[in-house]
């Protein structure tokens, strides 16, 4: 295995860098004021980043595929999704933020030549944003076969009928579409992975409602926002299809792989910011006629957080390139691994570089709460740990059963 990064990565992550340090990161103050004083809506700021990003280049750089982006292999995007997630909006100035990245691989990889066109090129051109619609509030959702939102057919139409909840993305003023998953065999005896399908739905559509705007940790993530919604008889083409119908699982899983690991990229990058903020800050700080990173046991802090952020890169890495080598089935495990490992890693990094910042810390004078409420989401997001923890273990005990029996 050879993790060094390739010279085109280090061509982009040089380019990247230089564009974080000399126009997002100046940028992140006027970002948040501009949402304090209208909080659902785009900042101007964010347009001019974005264009500025594509002007130079950095636009895309999740997707593998040529046609549609600069084709980096995963391994080369690993620390470019790490550079982007030292904050929570930047994936967004370069077109790489989920879940239109989710989205877009999808229709790549399944979308028709109709749904390509209406949907997906302005999606990477960022012209516009989307949501995904999957978990329930009245189901378990880390099964996915508990759901139970439908989506019939009835002559040359899909009858769609639910309520979804978590649908990140979906207050954004720019959403123009979601991606619906439910049921469209209800027939008990067939087989259970092919029973759902998932529908492409425009924003606006009759019967399609936001219910409310769910906070977390008393914040509601604007102007991104996760709703609760509501299909009453929404009706789309049969068109609106992805893939055709009973094939919801199958485009599941060819978009949740991706999207697993591209979240603990940036983890591993909200936890380089956090140990940076919290060494500035145990050097800076006197207490007790000493610095604070020679007081109690703060030099083990730093040096865990250090370690574990290396062990996590690691992992990370390999996944990224067990998926460019023997493709994201046979990388199940190792994606499966770093989706519990990466998220709780930065967790703590977090927490501890809250507690050296004391009562700072836990205000919104930093990006620390930020930060650790989103590296929080992410052990439920695309699968809670358990799920992982659970398939990692199938794996490992796959041979002993295998000679067992």
């Amino acid at each position: 295995m050879d993790f060094a990064y390739s010279p085109r990565c280090q061509d982009y992550l040089a380019r990247l860098r230089q564009f974080m340090t000399d126009e997002v990161n100046p940028a992140e103050k006027a970002w948040l004021e501009a949402l304090h004083k209208a909080p659902w809506e785009q900042p101007a700021v964010m347009e001019e980043l974005k264009a500025k990003a594509k002007a130079a280049g950095l636009w895309n750089l999740f997707l593998p595929e040529s046609e549609w982006g600069p084709g980096l292999s995963n391994l080369d995007y690993a620390p470019l999704a790490e550079e982007m997630g030292r904050n929570l909006f930047s994936a967004e100035v370069f077109n790489c933020n989920a879940p239109d990245t989710g989205n877009a691989e999808v229709l790549v990889k399944y979308g028709s030549k109709e749904q390509k066109e209406q949907w997906l090129k302005p999606l990477l051109n960022g012209e516009i944003r989307s949501a995904f619609c999957m978990t329930e509030p009245d189901v378990a959702s880390s099964d996915a076969t508990n759901m139970a939102a439908t989506a019939i057919v009835e002559g040359d139409e899909i009858v769609l009928n639910g309520r979804k909840w978590w649908s990140s993305g979906i207050g954004h003023p720019n959403c123009r579409f979601v991606i619906f998953m439910g049921l469209t065999n209800t027939d008990p005896d067939a087989p259970r992975h092919a029973r759902h399908s998932m529908v492409l739905v425009p924003m606006g559509t009759p019967g399609l409602k936001i219910e409310r705007m769910l906070p977390v940790y008393g914040k509601l993530d604007e102007p991104f926002g996760h709703g609760e919604v509501t299909f009453t008889n929404v009706r789309v083409p049969v068109k609106s299809f992805i893939a055709g119908p009973g094939r919801g699982f199958e485009v599941a899983q060819g978009r949740l792989g991706p999207g697993r690991i591209h979240h603990c990229m940036r983890a591993i990058g909200a936890a380089e910011r956090a140990l940076e903020l919290m060494c500035q800050r145990s050097i800076s700080r006197v207490a007790f006629g000493k610095p604070l990173a020679l007081l109690g046991g703060n030099g083990d802090v730093i040096a865990n957080a250090r370690m574990s952020i290396e062990q996590a890169r690691l992992l990370t890495l390999k996944a990224a390139w067990m998926m460019d080598k023997v493709g994201n089935k046979a990388a199940m495990s190792e994606i499966s691994q770093i989706k519990v490992v990466a998220p709780s890693m930065a967790l703590q990094i977090i927490d501890d570089a809250i507690q050296m910042h004391g009562g700072m810390g836990v205000s919104d004078d930093l990006p620390l709460t930020n930060l650790f409420s989103y590296c929080r989401s992410l052990r439920l997001a695309d699968g809670p740990d358990e799920v992982h923890r659970r398939l990692i273990a199938k794996l490992e005990l796959k041979p002993y059963m295998t000679g067992a029996r």
